[in-house]
């Protein structure tokens, strides 16, 4: 078995209003330390896409954009094994503490899970969340493996509108 891998400590903006919650940062990612590190996945362009935003380059400039938006990030998973990058590799996962946090942040009114790994860890894991008053959403996946549900960029960023809502 590979060795065990850890998400990232979450990004909270001041008063949240949206969680995007991924399942497990992919290899490139975690090689360098930064949520959608690889140039391949579709996040950011999305999220640039839908507040009609420059590219922003740099990765620090890319989490202060967000959390202007009120987004955080966080992942679903907060440990586990998996060799390469595919979520379909995911071994012994162990959740993050996701109730917790939003304990700590009642400001946040979604959580927007990135793709069908994160919405079903998500819902074996904190069921009292998905029956609570924050609005839960699976969203199509960003990452640019084709998936059985995979979108077209423009279907995705359709799809992701959803958030802009939670947002004002």
């Amino acid at each position: 078995m590979s060795d065990k891998i850890y998400s990232f400590p979450p990004v909270l903006p001041e008063r949240p209003r949206v969680l995007i919650l991924g399942s497990m940062p992919g290899g490139v990612s975690l090689e360098k330390q930064q949520y959608y590190g690889n140039p391949r996945n579709h996040f950011w362009k999305i999220l640039f896409n839908l507040f009609h935003s420059e590219k922003i380059e740099g990765y620090e400039g890319r989490l202060e954009f967000l959390k202007q938006k009120g987004i955080a990030l966080w992942d679903s998973i907060g440990s586990c094994y998996r060799e390469g990058s595919l979520d379909a590799n995911i071994q012994a996962e162990e959740p993050n503490d996701i109730a917790g946090l939003l304990s700590q942040h009642p400001t946040i009114r979604l959580i927007a899970c990135n793709g069908t790994k994160s919405y079903q860890t998500f819902r074996k894991n904190f069921p009292e969340i998905i029956r609570g008053e924050t609005e839960v959403l699976k969203m199509p996946s960003t990452s640019p493996i084709p998936g059985k549900y995979t979108k077209t960029f423009d279907g995705k960023v359709e799809e992701w509108k959803r958030i802009l809502a939670y947002l004002d």
